[in-house]
């Protein structure tokens, strides 16, 4: 069956770094688009970035300049590198896998001010 588990998220200071990332299993990920969403308590999930089976990325306008999407097919992993972060990205991040509708179990993200 398909499996998407998170691993990176925790606590860090405003303007610091963390990097994500989502292993997949179940799935010939060299052929998948994915994509890592976000929900901060009490406002809806969305979409922080995506990468497609080719490697062509795109980013919520929130987070461009800082977020980096990346993938390893070899690993078959999808990683997420997020700096010079704020307050504002506190949330439960996602992995998303569009062709199955799979979601990973979400790792807590906590900028402190």
């Amino acid at each position: 069956q398909v499996q998407l588990v998170e691993s990176g998220g925790g606590l860090v200071q405003a303007g610091g770094s963390l990097r994500l990332s989502c292993a997949a299993s179940g799935i010939i990920f060299s052929i998948n688009n994915m994509g890592w969403w976000r929900q901060a308590p009490g406002k809806q999930r969305e979409l922080v970035a995506g990468i497609t089976s080719g490697g062509s990325t795109n980013y919520a306008d929130s987070v461009k300049g800082r977020f980096t999407i990346s993938r390893d097919n070899s690993k078959t992993t999808v990683y997420l590198q997020m700096n010079s972060l704020k307050p504002e990205d506190t949330a439960v991040y996602y992995c998303h896998e569009p062709r199955t509708g799979h979601w990973g179990q979400g790792t807590q993200v906590t900028v402190s001010s």
